[in-house]
């Protein structure tokens, strides 16, 4: 009881000393130094983006320059990643089987917030929503034309669907999963506020408080404003394709950037709900539209196809998982390329995406135990994206392998891939009206979860700005998004036709930074664990004995 005291006291005094720093003008709560430096870092981006593609100065194209950077990460750091992410699914694995997995986030008596379909519809709206949709088709794909590296003894469809689920499975909710539980851990078991800093108090004590805490959390936040507008960019390509199907609307760069700013306006409405009435009830909404999608493709499509495509892409991915996740390319040439485009970019994505999803992951976990909360946001999303893949990579095999002609309509077009292969599904009646209603549901479920990721990732970037504060007032957040929207639309901008690439550069230049953080917080968390664990197995044993003892004396007195 003095010690929960004690902690609480802590837990004052720290927050005091941080939000005392705090700018607290003109309706905002923000740490001057973290927002600041960000806008302006922001600003500086922009405007060398326009001032570089303008031919100012005798500067390069800015997407040539982030082109030569990610260039230079591909083949120099290539095994940073490689090896990281590795190490968060083994610690990931240990944890959740070990007897550190009985810990509880929050305490031995903390509760869920939430209801289990409530959490795992806002785990896997934030974690994938976007990506899924707009990979789905158009890598496996890509694969099975192209052919892979890794897992090369499979037919070609199931070495691609099994390479599509190393880039999709355990790999990136490992990394999501070890960011949540550091961030939920340090806050709810250690009285520390919700934000990047307060898992390094173990190391640096007081001075996370201060401007070192602050360079930390400046890093994270330029991470997830570069991998959130990665997303948010993918998502509203695929919109603007979606939307020229169904309209005949120009897909172009400048649409999509009038398409962020509308739909971002949007956004705004569910930012000022909160997570309960906005977050909450869009996520669950969400799922229960992509789940009736991907029913709909499972039985409009080749479904014992498909169940047969599942087993033997999954079986192959589990058997060949360790070579396959350990695979380096040794030399300059074509493996080294597709790896540097496809699993580099997507481990990188997944380490700039962790910070937002991580984060709020946290945010709506307390109370689960870790051993729950491992199988939660590890397994559970990965063999629903394993289960969704399938659906629509056996579709378009299918399609691809009878008809012939899908993949030369996707290769360069792969925000279309999606709507190309729903217009191009063999339905017995009604084929044009069930194509058209498809590719509306389709178009609706990427705007969604467009929504909900503009709005998660608000809250997020909003917590870290403000040291860790879960409420402030909503134009806050609203700032947030309208940041995360701009730089999206800066990306789409000097992108230009190769838009896509450019999104891509920016998300491997800012991982490879976060990685190394995600490294020392994965061995401050387990160290911290250690400690909670006996802590609580020490409590539970006082409980019992006095327990037994305050029932002797009951049977005493009796007597």
């Amino acid at each position: 009881m003095q010690k929960d005291q004690e902690n609480t006291e802590r837990q004052i005094a720290m927050e005091k000393k941080l939000y005392s720093r705090n700018f607290t003008k003109w309706g905002f709560d923000l740490n001057p130094f973290v927002s600041f430096t960000t806008g302006i870092l922001v600003l500086v981006f922009i405007v060398y983006a326009v001032v570089a593609n303008a031919g100012l100065f005798g500067l390069a194209p800015a997407d040539e320059t982030l082109q030569n950077m990610r260039q230079w990460v591909v083949s120099n750091t290539d095994w940073v990643f490689v090896f990281a992410v590795n190490f968060f699914i083994a610690l990931s694995v240990f944890l959740a089987f070990s007897k550190l997995g009985r810990v509880r986030l929050g305490g031995m008596k903390a509760k869920p917030e939430f209801s289990n379909f409530a959490w795992y519809s806002m785990l896997i709206s934030a974690g994938m929503g976007i990506g899924l949709m707009f990979w789905a088709v158009g890598e496996p794909l890509t694969h099975a034309q192209e052919g892979t590296p890794i897992f090369g003894g499979a037919d070609s469809y199931v070495s691609a669907l099994a390479s599509t689920f190393l880039h999709w499975g355990f790999h990136a909710w490992a990394i999501y999963a070890i960011m949540a539980l550091s961030l939920a851990h340090f806050a709810y078991n250690k009285k520390l506020p919700l934000s990047l800093r307060s898992i390094f108090y173990p190391i640096f004590k007081e001075r996370v408080f201060g401007r070192l805490g602050d360079i930390i959390d400046l890093v994270a936040v330029l991470a997830t404003l570069f991998g959130l507008a990665t997303s948010l960019g993918l998502g509203v390509q695929q919109i603007n394709s979606g939307l020229g199907h169904l309209t005949g609307i120009t897909v172009s760069p400048l649409m999509q950037v009038v398409l962020i700013i509308v739909i971002t306006a949007v956004a705004a409405i569910s930012i000022i709900s909160g997570i309960d009435k906005g977050v909450k009830k869009l996520s669950k909404t969400n799922m229960k539209l992509a789940f009736g999608f991907m029913l709909a493709i499972l039985i409009l499509g080749p479904t014992l196809f498909i169940f047969r495509l599942f087993a033997s892409s999954f079986g192959t991915y589990l058997a060949d998982l360790p070579a396959a996740s350990f695979f380096l390319s040794l030399a300059e040439g074509s493996e080294r390329d597709w790896q540097g485009a496809w699993t580099i970019f997507y481990l990188a994505w997944w380490i700039s995406w962790s910070p937002f999803v991580g984060m709020f992951i946290a945010r709506v976990s307390k109370g689960r135990t870790i051993r729950e909360f491992i199988i939660a946001s590890l397994f559970i999303p990965s063999l629903l994206s394993f289960l969704w893949l399938s659906v629509f990579a056996g579709t378009a095999f299918h399609i691809d392998a009878g008809n012939g002609g899908l993949y030369a309509l996707v290769g360069d077009n792969l925000p279309g891939a999606l709507f190309e292969l729903l217009n191009m599904l063999d339905v017995a009646v009604l084929q044009s009206v069930v194509s058209l209603l498809l590719i509306l549901l389709a178009t609706g479920i990427i705007i969604f979860f467009f929504i909900t990721s503009s709005d998660s990732g608000s809250i997020v970037i909003n917590a870290i700005t403000s040291g860790g504060k879960t409420s402030t007032k909503a134009r806050q957040r609203v700032f947030w998004a309208a940041i995360e929207g701009a730089i999206a639309s800066v990306l789409i901008v000097i992108g230009g036709q190769r838009a896509l690439e450019t999104l891509q550069d920016a998300v491997i230049l800012t991982g490879l930074p976060f990685a190394i953080v995600l490294l020392a917080m994965s061995f401050l968390l387990l160290r911290s664990l250690q400690r909670t664990y006996r802590r609580q197995k020490t409590l539970k044993e006082k409980r019992k004995f006095q327990s037994l003892y305050e029932a002797a004396d009951v049977t005493r007195c009796h007597d």
